[in-house]
C-alpha cells in the first residue's frame, strides 16, 4: 500500500487498493494522471492522449461517459475532507471550493 492513501485515516477511510492520488490532486494539466482535465474528446494511446476527430467516435465516447455516470447514480460517495491548514498539499480553501461546487450543483451532504 502507498503512503497517499494512508492522508484518509484520520477521517476514518481506509483505501486498500494500490493507488496514487497525489497525482490525480496536485499533477499540472498536461500530466494524464490529472484532475485539471475537463471532459475533452481523448483516447489514451501508450502513454498520452490523443484527439478523436471522427464525430461517431466522440459520440460514443459521450454516450460512454454517460453510462459510466447513471451506473454510479445510487451508492456513490464523493468525500470533500475538511483540509488541513498545516499541510499546503491540503489546503482547507481548496476544498471549501469544491465542497461549495458540489453542494452549488445539488449533490447532497450527508
Amino acid at each position: 500500500m502507498r503512503s497517499a492513501p494512508q492522508r484518509l485515516k484520520p477521517h476514518a477511510i481506509d483505501i486498500r487498493v494500490n493507488i496514487d492520488p497525489v497525482h490525480w490532486f496536485l499533477s499540472p494539466p498536461r500530466d494524464t494522471r490529472s484532475s485539471l482535465r475537463r471532459l475533452l474528446y481523448h483516447s489514451f494511446r501508450g502513454a498520452q492522449w490523443t484527439d478523436v476527430k471522427k464525430p461517431e467516435r466522440r459520440q460514443y465516447l459521450k454516450n460512454a461517459y454517460r453510462v459510466l455516470l447513471t451506473r454510479a447514480r445510487q451508492g456513490m460517495v464523493i468525500f470533500v475532507p475538511p483540509g488541513a491548514g498545516r499541510d499546503r498539499t491540503r489546503s482547507p480553501a481548496f476544498y471549501e471550493g469544491v465542497y461549495d461546487y458540489l453542494t452549488g450543483m445539488s449533490v447532497a451532504e450527508m
